[in-house]
């Protein structure tokens, strides 16, 4: 299983009266995340259908530690946990930094369903949309 990882800048709105990134923006940052992965890799191979209609209809996060407002984005980890045939979940751990010994900050999973945005019903997946999950699946059954 391969992971795809995104580089998230940060905002000084981000942060809670503490000092620390508020938990609400995680939502934004895994948004973020996802996007670069659906829209701009797949749109880039040439699969332009995810930008057609995704839906999330539920997100977990675990919030492992805070993280402090500073110029280096974090690193967010992604793959599919679970691919059917008209749903999947993405999986994601989120580090308070680039370097590889940035500290764990989350982890999160959202449940993703392919939407058909014109009939305003979902859809299952196409097969050029399931072998490019297939590359970021984990097949041992779930990581996080």
């Amino acid at each position: 299983m391969a992971r795809f990882t995104y580089h998230c800048p940060m905002r000084w709105a981000d942060q809670d009266p503490f000092g620390h990134v508020n938990n609400t923006v995680y939502l934004a940052y895994l948004e973020q995340a996802r996007v670069d992965l659906f829209f701009r890799l797949a749109g880039d191979e040439g699969l332009g259908s995810f930008e057609r209609g995704i839906v999330i209809a539920r997100h977990e996060i675990d919030y492992l530690r805070p993280v402090e407002y500073r110029a280096e984005p974090l690193r967010i980890e992604l793959w599919c946990g679970q691919l059917r045939g008209a749903s999947f979940t993405v999986e994601y751990e989120v580090y308070g930094g680039t370097g590889p010994a940035a500290p764990l900050t989350a982890r999160a999973r959202s449940w993703c369903a392919p939407y058909d945005l014109d009939a305003g019903r979902p859809r299952r997946l196409a097969e050029p949309e399931r072998a490019f999950l297939d590359r970021f699946t984990d097949t041992l059954g779930g990581a996080s």
